[in-house]
Order: C-alpha cells, then structure tokens, then sequence
C-alpha cells in the first residue's frame, strides 16, 4: 500500500508511524518519491476510553525517586519527538509514532479509581509522581479537567505530590496547588529543553511556548510553590550549550532546584528521533547523532540503570559537570525538604460520594 509522507503536517513532530513490535504485520512506505502540490492537511487526534480498573502505576526503578506514579492519559498531544514514553503505546495496539500523539487514551473516572485506592487501608502514605510517563496537562487538559480532580483527590486525602509538566496550564490549578503547598504537600518542576522557540516548536510541537513554562514558574513561586525546572532532555550537540541560560533564566522566575535527564531513545524512539532529525536539521544531523552515541558507549540508547539518565563517556562527564557548576552558582542544587505525609487522612464516606 502506498503511504503518503506526512513529514510536513502541520502540528506534529513524527512523520510516520512505527512498526509496532508487538504485531506481525505493518504498513512500510515504498521507497519513492510521488510529489504533492499542497501541505498533507492536519492530522486530528482521536480520544478512546480507557477502561483500567486501576489508576496507581507502581515501578521498581532504582532510578526513580517514587514507587507510584498517576496518569490519567496514555498517549501525548505534545508530540515530542524525543519522548521516551512513545514504546508504550505499542501495548495498545498502536505505533509509537503518529499514533503516539494522535491516538489518546483517557481515563475518565481517574480521581474516582485514585479515591478508591487511596482509601484501601493497604495504602501507606507516599509520594506519588503525577506525569511519570506522559503529561498530565497535555492539551486536552484543558477541557477534561482530570488533572484537577486528582488534585482535589490528593489534597482531601493530604497525600504528597510530585508534579512534572511541560505545559504552562498548571498555573489553572494554583489554587489547589497553593493550598497543598502550604500543607508541604506537593512541588512542581516545569521541563524546559531550549529557549529557541522555533527549535520547540519543531521538536516538541504542542507544549507550551519556552517563556511561557518559565512564566509560569515565577507564578508558582509568587504563591509559595516549592517550583524547580528540568533541563530535559539535554540533546548533546544541540541543546547542551543551553544549560547555562537555561537555569539562569529559570532562576530569575523564582525556581530552587534543578535537575536534568540526558537523551535517551528507546526502542523505536531512535527512528523516529533519527528521521526528525534528518528533517528538521540536516546540516547538523552528523555531529548530533556522533555527540548522542559518545555519551552512549557507540550506541544511542543505553538502557542500563545508573546510566540511562545520565549517559557515559567524556561528553557526558562535560554536561554533568557544566550543569552541577552552574547549578550550584545558582544557588539550585539544593534538594527540597521531604514532603510531609503525616497528615494523611481518609475523608468520610460522605465526601468520597462526591466522586
């Protein structure tokens, strides 16, 4: 079957759709070039109802700080291209390019099944990490309002929060983030991978503008939000020369910590980072892709845990060092104080029926 390039639809950063490693079969595109007059028109992004009975996702990574994490999406309409997150969708039965970012799983009762987890008299109080794999305020957010009532969930049972985001829609919630924070219930960090906006909007299509995530830094910290950034993923020979500006900026907003991931590109991450790349940035696609595997032992990806965050080698070691310095100037390399779990309580039956 001849496929049609999507390579300059509008809004999205991959281009094709993966073979899903799961499947027998799959579509590939030929290898010719059939000329077209007009731009492929934009692709729509279809929502399905996830039926999971289950809202807690429970890992066993030694490089992750928390146990359990909440997303009330599966799929992302950020689109990143780089987005470790695109191998999951293989389990359900979708590729993890185009499908990734225009085939969305929503969890519609997630506040109810989170209510009714945290109610279980198995559950110990904890930190739970919102948006360990896709973002919880992804545009749809914005509309479905899940993210929210989670929120509600984990400030009625005062249970801790660790919340990640690339989108500036976090600032809807200060409300109920404001009051956690007060409680040392929650802290926010906003991902920022570069301040050059055109290169954001090619790379990671439909999250937040760059000033706007570091406006929303300086919101959140005006209202006593504990608020850091995540310079990820550092793109070594693209974007590591950004760290410095990068936390000096997010300092100025108010932010008081910072961390960072290296690129990491799973499974079929690499072809479709590979294939972005050629695109968007063919003059400099080379030295990324030598600079990437340097800090990958000859490959691009590198699974192992201890490494997979940070990578290895000498470039690695430059961007470890030149991020902790520059951090440290910047007075953001201090870890925040332990969210407070003692005041967890199980709300009385009549409060969780409002759910």
């Amino acid at each position: 079957m001849l496929m049609r390039s999507l390579s300059h639809t509008h809004g999205r950063a991959a281009s094709f759709n993966t073979p899903n490693r799961f499947e027998k079969t799959h579509l590939e595109k030929l290898d010719i070039e059939v000329p077209y007059d007009e731009e492929a028109p934009p692709l729509p992004t279809t929502f399905y109802s996830d039926t999971s009975r289950t809202i807690l996702a429970k890992n066993d990574s030694p490089d992750l700080p928390f146990a359990y994490s909440v997303n009330p999406y599966r799929g992302c309409e950020h689109g990143c291209i780089y987005c470790y997150a695109r191998p999951s969708h293989e389990y359900l039965g979708f590729s993890a390019g185009l499908d990734f970012e225009t085939k969305i799983m929503v969890k519609m009762d997630a506040a109810e099944l989170l209510a009714g987890q945290l109610n279980r008299r198995s559950w110990e109080p904890q930190m739970v990490a919102l948006s360990g794999n896709t973002d919880c305020y992804q545009p749809a957010e914005r509309k479905l309002l899940l993210t929210r009532r989670i929120l509600e969930v984990f400030l009625d049972y005062r249970n801790p929060v660790s919340l990640i985001t690339k989108n500036a829609l976090v600032v809807r919630d200060i409300d109920i983030i404001g009051e956690m924070a007060r409680l040392g219930l929650i802290h926010v960090m906003l991902s920022i991978t570069t301040m050059d906006a055109g290169l954001a909007r090619t790379m990671e299509p439909r999250t937040s503008h760059p000033q706007k995530r570091l406006d929303a830094i300086g919101e959140l910290a005006r209202c006593g939000v504990p608020v850091g950034v995540n310079v990820a993923p550092v793109v070594p020979g693209l974007t590591d020369e950004e760290i410095p500006a990068i936390l000096s900026a997010a300092r100025d907003h108010g932010a008081t910590s910072a961390s960072y991931i290296l690129l990491k590109l799973p499974g079929a991450v690499e072809p479709l980072f590979l294939d972005w790349l050629n695109r968007s940035l063919p003059l400099r696609a080379g030295k990324i892709v030598s600079r990437i595997q340097d800090t990958r032992g000859g490959r691009l990806n590198d699974s192992r845990f201890g490494l997979r965050m940070t990578g290895a080698g000498e470039i690695a070691g430059a961007i470890g060092t030149l991020f902790a310095l520059r951090a440290a100037r910047l007075g953001l390399s201090t870890r925040w104080e332990k969210l407070s779990t003692s005041q967890f309580r199980r709300p009385s039956k009549t409060q969780l029926e409002i759910f």
